[in-house]
C-alpha cells in the first residue's frame, strides 16, 4: 500500500483528483467536538435507516428534518446512492422517489433548499481496481488485496463489484467523505434485521474512521427516538460486543397491565351491525404487533378488507363466521385460532343467531394495518 496513504484518528478525507485514499485516523485522544454528533450527522441517521427498513412514510418526515439542519439536497441524494449498495435498488428507488414528492411540496411552498455541491469527475487516468483496494486497505487498516478465501475465494465476482463498484465508484463520490459513508452503513445494517454480522465489521470501522464512543452512543438513541427500538437494540448490541460500550436500550422497563377501558364502535362504512372495538394493544417495540378485543353483535360483520402483513384471529365467545374471496364461509369458535395471509380480501363477524369476540393481531406496514373495502352483501354473507 502506498506510503502516502496514512492512518490517523481524526479525520477521513478522500482526495480524489490523485486517484488515492488518504485516511486520516488517529487513536488519540477524543477532542470536546467529537463527543456529539452534530445537527447533520444526526439527520443522516434516520434517513439511511429509516431507507434500508422501507418505512417510507417516517423517512417524508425524516428527510424535511434533515434539510432543516444543514444537509444539502445533493447530500440527500447521495444518501440513496449509497443505500443501494447495503440496502438494494428497490429501497434506494422508494427513498429518491419519496425526496422528490418531499421537494416538489417544499418548492411549493416557497421554500429553497441548499443544492449543495457536484462530486468531482473522475479523472482520465482512473482505475477502479486500484483505487478500491486503497481505499478499503486503509480503512480496515490492513492489505486486503488479492483475496483467495472467504466470500472473496468462492464468488469472486462479488469481491471485484465491491473494490472496483463500492470502494472505488462510489467512495470516490466525495459529495459524502468516507467517515460520512460509515456511518450512513451502520444506520442502514442496524435497520435491518439479519445483518449483525455485517454490522459488526462497520462498527468497529466507525471506531477508526473516528466515531467517538459517545457519538456512537448517541447513534443508539436517535435510532431509538426516530426510527425504531429494534434498530436500536440491534446497534446497542453489537456496540457492546465490539467496545464494551453500553447504551441501555430496554424494551420495557417493566411488565404492563393494560387498564385501557374506551369502548369506541365500529364505522358504519367498516361494520354492518355493531360491533364494539375495546382493550387496545400495542408492541413496545416499534413497528410490531397491533391488537384489540372486537365483540360482534349477531349477524353483525366487517366489511372486505385486507391487511399488507396478515392479521391472527383468536376466538374467545360465541360462534363466528369468515370467508376469503372466492373461497367458503367458514365457521369459528372459541379457541380457534385464524391465520389471514398478506394482502387477502376477506370478512369476518358474528353468526346470524349468536354473537361473537375475538382478539384481533396485525402487523403494520409503513404504519397501517388495513385497508377497508366495500360492505359485505346479504347474498355474499350466506
Amino acid at each position: 500500500m502506498s506510503q502516502s496513504i496514512r492512518l490517523s484518528l481524526k479525520q477521513v478525507i478522500v482526495t480524489p483528483l490523485l486517484g488515492l485514499c488518504a485516511l486520516f485516523v488517529s487513536a488519540v485522544e477524543a477532542t470536546e467536538e467529537s463527543q456529539s454528533l452534530d445537527k447533520r450527522q444526526a439527520a443522516m441517521i434516520p434517513i439511511a435507516a429509516l431507507t434500508a427498513s422501507g418505512d417510507v412514510k417516517t423517512l417524508n418526515d425524516a428527510l424535511k428534518v434533515g434539510l432543516e439542519n444543514g444537509l444539502t439536497v445533493n447530500e440527500i441524494k447521495e444518501i440513496f446512492i449509497h443505500s443501494y449498495a447495503y440496502a438494494g435498488f428497490p429501497r434506494a428507488l422508494n427513498g429518491i422517489m419519496t425526496f422528490m414528492d418531499v421537494a416538489a411540496e417544499r418548492k411549493a411552498q416557497g421554500i429553497t433548499d441548499e443544492v449543495g455541491r457536484e462530486a468531482t469527475p473522475l479523472p482520465e487516468d482512473y482505475n477502479a481496481n486500484s483505487y478500491g483496494h486503497q481505499v478499503r486497505n486503509a480503512l480496515v487498516g490492513q492489505d486486503m488485496s488479492n483475496r483467495t478465501t472467504g466470500y472473496a475465494g468462492f464468488v469472486p465476482t462479488i469481491e471485484t463489484f465491491l473494490v472496483e463498484h463500492l470502494f472505488a465508484d462510489i467512495f470516490y463520490r466525495d459529495v459524502l467523505t468516507v467517515k460520512d459513508r460509515e456511518l450512513l452503513t451502520i444506520s442502514m445494517l442496524s435497520a435491518m434485521p439479519g445483518a449483525e454480522a455485517q454490522l459488526t465489521s462497520h462498527m468497529k470501522l466507525s471506531l477508526r474512521a473516528g466515531y467517538s464512543p459517545a457519538q456512537l452512543l448517541e447513534f443508539t438513541r436517535i435510532l431509538k427516538d426516530s426510527v425504531s427500538q429494534d434498530s436500536a437494540i440491534r446497534a446497542s448490541n453489537v456496540l457492546r460486543s465490539v467496545a464494551n460500550i453500553y447504551a441501555n436500550i430496554e424494551t420495557m422497563p417493566h411488565v404492563i397491565v393494560n387498564n385501557d377501558s374506551t369502548v369506541t364502535q365500529g364505522s358504519p362504512a367498516n361494520f354492518s351491525g355493531v360491533a364494539k372495538v375495546s382493550s387496545r394493544f400495542t408492541s413496545p417495540i416499534d413497528g410490531h404487533y397491533r391488537g384489540a378485543l372486537v365483540e360482534f353483535e349477531a349477524g353483525s360483520r366487517t366489511a372486505w378488507h385486507t391487511h399488507p402483513k396478515g392479521q391472527t384471529l383468536v376466538i374467545i365467545s360465541g360462534k363466528g363466521l369468515v370467508q376469503n374471496e372466492g373461497g367458503d364461509i367458514q365457521e369459528m369458535l372459541p379457541g380457534n385460532v385464524i391465520t389471514i395471509p398478506p394482502n387477502t380480501r376477506h370478512w369476518h363477524g358474528a353468526a346470524p343467531d349468536s354473537s361473537m369476540s375475538h382478539i384481533a393481531i396485525s402487523t403494520p406496514d409503513n404504519g397501517d394495518t388495513v385497508t377497508w373495502m366495500e360492505l359485505v352483501s346479504q347474498e355474499q354473507s350466506h
